[in-house]
């Protein structure tokens, strides 16, 4: 169940992230080492050729190395982002995701925008496991809904994380389906191999390449 399409209460903008990092990849620095160690077994003594615990050294000394480099690299990123514009700013903030998102005791705002042309919309809730558990008619219009997660017998859906469709349809027939966004309190911006994460309040995540919009708590 939602109530009453609002427009929005605040001012929203659009975030805005570098995913790269600006340092070389590992594996050019392992290409290099490989060039390395091949020029030296070429160039070995025959009489006195490299032992190969002496072989296995290299290879665990490097492999040292480049996870130290590996774990300076992620911490200069964590630096980088944490200025002006850095996902380390947006914690505290919500964000419109349309990943699944954390509803508990609390309605959830979310973003619909159906097709001009429809004279039915629906909107269509998913559970973690991406199952339809809910859908309800919600009229035309475009703008914010607070989502009350309840059942078609009116009973409220079990704490967890959901995602929302909106279906658009005119004379009986579905014309547009979009993906609904909800916005969640980020509470840890989290940096890896795949860039930069968010944490929602209560559970549930994504990548910062998945939200589309920033607003201060309510």
């Amino acid at each position: 169940m939602v109530d009453a399409i609002t427009t929005p209460a605040a001012t929203q903008t659009t975030p805005t992230a570098s995913s790269g990092t600006g340092f070389p990849g590992a594996g050019a620095d392992f290409q290099t080492f490989l060039t390395m160690l091949t020029a030296q077994l070429k160039n070995q003594d025959p009489l006195s050729p490299m032992q190969s615990t002496d072989f296995a050294i290299q290879l665990a000394t490097f492999a040292g190395v480049e996870q130290q480099a590996l774990g300076n690299k992620y911490l200069e990123q964590m630096a980088g982002q944490s200025g002006s514009g850095g996902i380390a700013n947006w914690i505290g903030k919500e964000a419109r995701t349309t990943a699944p998102v954390w509803f508990g005791d609390e309605a959830l705002t979310l973003d619909v925008a159906p097709h001009s042309l429809a004279d039915s919309v629906q909107l269509v809730t998913y559970d973690a496991k991406g199952q339809e558990v809910a859908r309800e008619e919600i009229g035309p219009g475009e703008g914010q809904v607070d989502w009350l997660g309840r059942a078609a017998n009116d009973a409220k859906l079990p704490d967890g994380l959901y995602s929302f469709a909106v279906e658009s349809w005119r004379g009986g027939e579905k014309i547009q389906e979009t993906k609904a966004g909800a916005y969640a309190r980020i509470v840890e911006a989290q940096f890896g191999a795949d860039g930069g994460r968010l944490v929602f309040e209560g559970g549930g995540s994504a990548l910062a390449s998945e939200i589309s919009a920033l607003r201060d708590p309510a």
